[in-house]
């Protein structure tokens, strides 16, 4: 694989930059242009009122206190509202706090107290959980009211808004002269593999993100973006292109209304969509009973969790024949890494994928150097080229670039598991991922470094070894698990069945059982599991309801087991 410096690949990102000026740009080429729809409500606004309502939010909240640099949490549902303030916090220099609500109370209050933000903007249900757990939310001095709130919860922001709108003049330019290592935002790891961690964003790895996004999937302006999760519609701004936000439960992507998501993207014809494998795991199968196809989506991205051939294939039937599906690899604390078509996947790559290869995630995207090192869980002083693995061998996968976080919020504990530091200064993120280089560059994941079994013949890693049963057509997806004590541990395969499947009686489940056993005599590599125990609903996370809590099936496996 040719190296090259990350930070040269996307080219000189500017010393000084504001993330809000990119809605600013977008305003004034394309002012009429709409930026966010709302499916549920109809509700929509163009470039030229997003920036005008931004600064106005700007302007209020600046004379209610709020400064340079204060954190703000913001509990807000995708919306219109949503793009606006976190633009105008971009305005002002203010940090926007990113918390998934589906993470669940204790963790979220966890998070809230962890990172005492000073401010506070949310709907009623937030202002509720201030009131009953103030311990978590004793930081917060300005406090702003969005909807319907019990009294005390402080002014509501129309009323902030339109204040602001009264104080500001056509010449009054609220942009914050921030520098491309200031603080833009703070998002939260999904959590899947410990409690959420808070990733502190920068100005410049914003900047950053936007051109490695557009030169890798080439969005331009004009496009209509189905933002399945929310977050994505901030890229969309950049971009030039228009947000949907379609009718649903962002925190349970899991649980969407098929319809509603077909039907948002068919009515605003969206050319390109951003979602969990959850969303289309419903939406794909809805449309193929129903003989539809999305005519106009040409730019599937899926993210979150591995994407199987299946899905991709079920894709393919649904999405115009210039279609194509992208599974980005990455992680909160830096994406894109590394990115795959899924018309290389399916077919030519299909069968390695169910042989027991892992899962091909692609090539290195622009801006990132990768490397893999040598599998080790403890803290690494200091980078060094001799913690590299050979060439085509497994390894913890690294990475450095301009979109690559620094480092987490009030944690200097995962900071010394998470980070590398290198001589010049800067430093490599750990993903906590194994995986390996193919003679073609290719990335291929074999599954989370803290997943990995310990059993009498070694080390095995996860993600190979379901991906061949996975071929079964009853089988969902499926989980090896470690049980028993490390060096020792049992290879343990839980299987989700499909809706009806579950085997019921010693039988069934024997016969099931010689099915998956049968598949495994095939693959010389995953002859070894040693048991099979079948779990009628995997846990997964809260944000993609896609990556399975596998220390969760852990448990559960030994317990059935014992």
């Amino acid at each position: 694989m040719t190296r090259t410096d990350p930070f040269k690949a996307l080219g000189e990102i500017p010393q000084r930059v504001n993330t809000a000026g990119f809605l600013s740009q977008s305003a004034e080429a394309w002012p009429d242009v709409e930026a966010v729809i709302e499916a549920k409500s109809g509700k929509r606004i163009t470039f030229a009122q997003l920036e005008a309502r931004a600064s106005h939010m700007a302007a209020g909240l600046h004379a209610l206190g709020v400064e340079f640099g204060d954190r703000v949490c913001l509990f807000v549902p995708a919306s219109i509202e949503f793009v606006a303030l976190t633009f105008a916090l971009f305005k002002l220099g203010a940090v926007p706090v990113l918390a998934d609500p589906g993470m669940g109370r204790k963790r979220l209050l966890g998070c809230v107290a962890r990172i005492r933000p000073r401010v506070m903007i949310g709907i009623g249900k937030a202002h509720a959980a201030r009131r009953l757990f103030p311990k978590a939310f004793e930081s917060v001095e300005i406090s702003v009211a969005m909807g319907w709130c019990l009294p005390g919860s402080g002014p509501k922001l129309t009323s902030v808004e339109a204040a602001g709108a009264e104080a500001s003049s056509a010449e009054t330019e609220w942009l914050a002269d921030t520098g491309s290592a200031d603080a833009a935002a703070i998002l939260f790891t999904s959590g899947s593999t410990g409690p959420p961690k808070g990733v502190l964003y920068t100005h410049g790895m914003f900047h950053a993100q936007v051109l490695a996004l557009k030169t890798l999937y080439g969005f331009e302006a004009g496009e209509v973006d189905l933002a399945c999760f929310p977050l994505f519609a901030l890229f969309d701004v950049a971009f030039g292109s228009t947000s949907v936000f379609p009718d649903m439960d962002v925190s349970r992507p899991a649980s969407c209304d098929p319809a509603k998501i077909v039907d948002a993207a068919q009515t605003y014809k969206a050319t390109s969509a951003f979602g969990s494998p959850a969303i289309w795991k419903r939406v794909a199968p809805w449309c193929m009973d129903r003989g539809e196809r999305m005519e106009a989506l040409r730019r599937v991205l899926v993210a979150g969790a591995p994407v199987s051939p299946d899905l991709i294939r079920a894709l393919h039937g649904i999405l115009p024949l210039d279609g194509d599906v992208h599974t980005p690899y990455g992680a909160t604390e830096c994406l894109p890494v590394a990115s795959i078509a899924g018309r290389t996947v399916v077919p030519y790559l299909e069968e390695r994928i169910q042989s027991g290869e892992g899962t091909c995630v692609g090539r290195v995207a622009p801006g990132i150097d990768l490397r893999l090192i040598a599998i080790h869980d403890g803290p690494i002083g200091s980078w060094s080229e001799d913690l590299e693995v050979a060439p085509g061998e497994l390894g913890e996968v690294v990475v450095r670039g301009p979109v690559v976080t620094a480092h987490y919020v009030a944690d200097t504990e995962h900071d010394a598991l998470a980070k590398i530091p290198d001589a010049e200064g800067g430093h490599w993120h750990r993903m906590g991922d194994l995986g390996y280089l193919d003679d073609d560059s290719r990335l291929w994941f074999c599954g989370r470094k803290s997943h990995r079994l310990h059993t009498s013949q070694g080390m095995r890693p996860t993600v190979p070894v379901e991906n061949v049963y996975n071929t079964h057509p009853r089988v969902v997806r499926t989980a090896l698990v470690g049980v028993g004590p490390e060096g020792e541990q049992l290879s343990v395969l839980c299987v989700q069945p499909t809706a009806g499947s579950m085997p019921k009686g010693k039988a069934m489940r024997r016969g099931f059982q010689e099915q998956l056993k049968e598949i495994g005599r095939k693959r010389c590599d995953t002859a070894t599991v040693e048991g099979f125990l079948f779990h009628p609903d995997f846990p997964v996370d809260p944000r993609h309801n896609a990556k399975i809590e596998r220390e969760r099936l852990q448990a559960w496996a030994s317990e059935q087991l014992n």
